[in-house]
């Protein structure tokens, strides 16, 4: 993201937030994906240790948000191999975040974590596709 693209004020490292922000961020939002009719059936088949899980994401948001460098491993695959998702799964999981990421204190940090998902979950989407059928070509999330 370059600085232009980032939401008003919002400048990623240790300044943005806190660890304690981020941890509340993640465990928030996927409190509310395991909840969710839709989405808590997907993730809860395909997560085994919720409590590691959650540590990673945890590490991904402050590596993003914070700089912190903790994370250092590669989302897609992992996504790319998952049967069955949908644009309309991916978009489910945008709409959550941003309701998620508004109820936060720090609303810079909900400006350019909403950002990241956004560019997050566009990737991913382009890259399940692909994975599915390489030689078709990817369409994007719709307000996305």
């Amino acid at each position: 993201m370059t600085t232009s693209s980032m939401p008003q004020g919002a400048t990623p490292g240790p300044g943005l937030c806190t660890e304690a922000e981020v941890y509340t961020l993640v465990h928030a939002f996927y409190a509310n994906v395991r909840q969710d009719e839709v989405l808590g059936p997907i993730f809860n088949a395909h997560v085994n240790d919720w409590n590691l899980h959650l540590a990673k994401l945890v590490d991904f948001w402050s590596s993003i948000l914070r700089r912190s460098g903790r994370f250092s491993s590669a989302p897609m695959p992992r996504h790319a191999a998952l049967p069955g998702l949908s644009a309309a799964l991916f978009q489910r999981w945008l709409r959550l975040f941003r309701e998620n990421a508004a109820a936060q204190s720090n609303q810079a940090m909900s400006g350019l974590a909403c950002a990241t998902a956004e560019r997050i979950a566009q990737s991913l989407w382009m890259g399940y596709q692909i994975s599915r059928d390489p030689d078709a070509v990817p369409t994007e999330l719709a307000g996305g």
